[in-house]
């Protein structure tokens, strides 16, 4: 069922409808970043941005993976920054068409119907993008039954991006997991970090061009079993199912440690998460067992490590903008 914008803010008008609601004042405090950023400039942009992320997932779950993915995407490119969000212009060679994202990260036109419903809550251009995605993986995560966790605010974004850092820095479906450490640790993110994030993969699903060659490789780690459903809907042949979908767990739509209890069984579905548990005794191994085991402590877990990445380099203060367009750069 499509989701229609007329549909959304019809939502939020019932919602708000006996709100009072004052006109937000233009000003951004210098410094850190802090979760009470919008209390007075604009206190009903964190309950519009809840409801509205809750009622789209109500009708198409996969938009809360593609949120969460799109947070995460954003900030391992030079910062949290919503420079994911720009598209191509005479200036500017965008993120959507790097490798990572090509044809591949989703949401912007949901994001875009957020930040159009911002700017007449809030009475003007006040929320920048960088927050929304922060605030948008989020809020999805809970509405997939993980647990909340307060966002660090106070973002700015940028006026530019960068199509060649995008290629470098997101680490790739068939990366080994020493390529992945290091690409957390320039960030300063652990490895315990790594495994944390890397549970996002509970939500959502897998094109069979990404995981191909896992199952056809007779030296990697899988399950016959697990391997051979998979082969059902993915050919050997490139370009035959290429965008055919499977799931990174068996719960797609839940937020759970399914995603842990695939690995621990060889079920990974990408050769990125499998790197993640070798059965070799590591402390990777060890705090993907643990996660397996306690999905309180994954959740709970979760949500520090998003904190944590969702502090990557922001702009604050008088950096960058708070752009009135998520996909271009505001007019000087």
């Amino acid at each position: 069922m499509a989701i229609s914008s007329n549909m959304l803010f019809g939502t939020l008008y019932f919602t708000f409808i006996s709100a009072i609601i004052l006109p937000a004042a233009h000003h951004h405090v210098q410094g850190k970043l802090t979760p009470n950023f919008y209390d007075e400039v604009c206190p009903q942009a964190l309950p519009t941005i809840q409801v509205m992320v809750a009622t789209a997932v109500t009708f198409k779950p996969r938009i809360g993976a593609s949120l969460v993915r799109l947070h995460f995407h954003d900030c391992f490119v030079n910062g949290c920054d919503g420079s994911v969000l720009l598209d191509d212009s005479p200036t500017i060679v965008g993120e959507k068409t790097a490798g990572p994202n090509n044809n591949s990260v989703g949401g912007f036109d949901f994001i875009d119907e957020i930040k159009a419903t911002l700017n007449v809550v809030c009475f003007g251009n006040v929320v920048s993008c960088a927050d929304i995605l922060a605030v948008a993986a989020r809020d999805s995560v809970v509405a997939l039954g993980g647990n909340s966790y307060d966002v660090l605010l106070g973002r700015r974004d940028s006026t530019n991006a960068s199509r060649d850092d995008a290629n470098s820095n997101i680490p790739s479906p068939v990366s080994d997991l020493s390529d992945i450490l290091a690409k957390f640790e320039a960030h300063n993110l652990s490895a315990e970090d790594l495994v944390l994030l890397s549970g996002a993969h509970t939500l959502g699903y897998a094109k069979c061009k990404l995981f191909r060659d896992r199952i056809y490789n007779e030296t990697a780690t899988i399950d016959a079993d697990f391997a051979s459903a998979l082969k059902a809907k993915c050919p050997k042949a490139v370009g035959s199912g290429d965008d055919e979908l499977s799931s990174l767990d068996e719960t797609p739509a839940a937020f759970d440690s399914g995603y842990y209890q695939m690995l621990t069984r060889n079920k990974g579905l990408l050769h990125s998460d499998q790197q993640l548990f070798k059965g070799d005794g590591s402390e990777i191994d060890g705090l993907v067992k643990r996660y397996s085991e306690d999905a309180g402590a994954f959740t709970e877990g979760f949500g520090a490590a998003m904190v944590r990445m969702g502090s990557i380099s922001p702009l604050t203060g008088d950096e960058g903008e708070i752009r009135e367009n998520c996909r271009v750069v505001n007019r000087p």
